[in-house]
């Protein structure tokens, strides 16, 4: 959570908490959360950046030629679990990935976003601030501890108990959350029966992206301990809204948040236009990023307050990005699109750079869109040229390939694996039968 420690104070709390097991996690380039675990043992090892792993076994990293990596954990990422393991308490560092020499590994993609970072640092920004809004649902598990369909509730948009019946759950994951040091801001029931949210104070972007890792692990073990599977799927109920996780987003120099200008009436400065006008002219080509599977693009349909066309706004909801009130240090930019099965890094270093682009160029953001974006007619749409983000993976697939700036946030050797697991994945789909064929045509042809 961002705090200074030493390994000193690190060594003196495991002592204190009797800390037995060490977890060394890592974010793969799909976005799934890995761990080396290693007993206390081997704690001074681990300070001492010595620990090794097979890179080869994770996917999209490195050949089995070349497979041997080590883990640097981030002293700052120290945490220990509240729970016990029965034999003493399991800690955790989230750990940087390293090639034999010493030097960063290209495929990490937190260090990918570490990159990123100072080439905006390069510009004279201090700091890119990150507030996420991730949404989750609640499944019942069966008799074995196997996910159903089933929803755990019927609730509503901030409806309470009894109709919330995951009321409880959500407030342990709160509760648990906050003795990890995060600054809860918000818990509530989401708009789709069995839909969550819990909202935390921003930080900057690799904090932010450590704390959303950190997030869907504490949900999917909290959810378990009360009998309900935690899933971020963007879309795994047909017929109601997906889950999302907007992204509040500032830009700050020494002198503040760059996002802010006094002397506008709109309190938008020059910097937030051209940062806002990059994330327009790329979003078709992060969409893949930000979007990253099959079943992203079945909450990017019109009608269940998915963002699904390129536009923005200070007042309304329908477009891609809102501009929420607060100004001051407070200003910021809200991308909507983004969904939780993303990979944070990676979406965050596609969203810098696109801004940044934006910023190098001075390009200005077409004229906000005010009126609600689902109602206006394609030939509206078209006659005031907003555009919709791509229908599926595939689409996305291209678009992503076509923008050079997209590709070099995520560098040559993430380009490259993303964009062949990805392929794989949709041809994959492609050639399934699903139920719905099956309920259309084999009765009827």
């Amino acid at each position: 959570m961002g705090k200074s420690i030493t390994k000193e104070s690190i060594i003196q709390e495991a002592k204190e908490k009797d800390v037995r097991y060490l977890r060394l996690m890592f974010t793969d380039i799909l976005g799934t959360i890995k761990n080396v675990e290693v007993p206390i043992s081997q704690l001074g090892k681990v300070l001492d950046n010595k620990m090794m792993f097979d890179g080869s076994s994770i996917e999209g990293f490195v050949r089995i030629e070349e497979s041997d990596m080590y883990l640097y954990p981030d002293l700052s990422t120290w945490l220990v679990f509240p729970w016990d393991s029965g034999h003493g308490k399991i800690a955790r560092f989230i750990c940087d990935i390293y090639n034999p020499d010493g030097t960063p590994f290209a495929g990490d993609p937190r260090a990918n976003l570490k990159r990123v970072l100072g080439e905006m640092k390069g510009l004279g920004f201090t700091e890119f601030n990150l507030g996420p809004e991730p949404e989750f649902f609640l499944f019942k598990l069966d008799e074995q501890g196997n996910p159903t369909m089933k929803l755990n509730d019927e609730g509503g948009y901030f409806d309470l108990a009894p109709t919330d019946t995951g009321e409880n759950c959500r407030r342990d994951i709160v509760l648990q959350l906050e003795e990890l040091g995060f600054d809860i801001e918000a818990s509530h029931h989401e708009a789709a029966p069995g839909q969550h949210e819990i909202d935390w104070k921003y930080a900057d972007a690799l904090s932010a992206c450590d704390n959303i890792q950190t997030f869907k692990l504490i949900v999917k073990t909290v959810a378990r301990q009360h009998g309900l599977h935690a899933t971020f799927m963007a879309k795994p109920v047909h017929g109601i809204n997906g889950s999302g996780m907007h992204c509040n987003v500032s830009l700050f120099t020494e002198k503040g948040n760059a996002f802010y200008d006094a002397s506008k009436e709109d309190g938008l400065s020059q910097t937030a236009l051209h940062f806002i006008a990059g994330l327009l002219e790329h979003a078709r080509g992060y969409t893949a990023i930000c979007n990253p599977t099959v079943n992203s693009y079945k909450r990017l349909v019109p009608g269940y307050e998915a963002p699904v066309y390129v536009a923005w706004s200070e007042q309304n909801r329908s477009p891609l990005i809102r501009i929420p009130a607060a100004r001051g240090n407070s200003t910021r930019v809200e991308l909507r699109s983004v969904d939780p099965m993303a990979n944070p890094y990676l979406a965050m270093a596609v969203l810098i750079k696109s801004g940044l682009d934006g910023i190098i160029n001075e390009k200005m953001p077409p004229a906000a869109v005010n009126r609600n974006i689902y109602q206006m007619s394609l030939e509206d749409r078209e006659h005031v040229g907003i555009a919709d983000l791509p229908g599926d993976l595939a689409e996305a697939l291209v678009e992503l390939q076509k923008d050079d700036v997209v590709l070099a946030g995520l560098g040559e050797h993430i380009k490259q694996n993303f964009i062949a697991e990805k392929t794989l994945e949709f041809q994959s789909y492609r050639t399934q039968v699903t139920k719905w064929e099956l309920e259309h045509y084999l009765g009827q042809y």
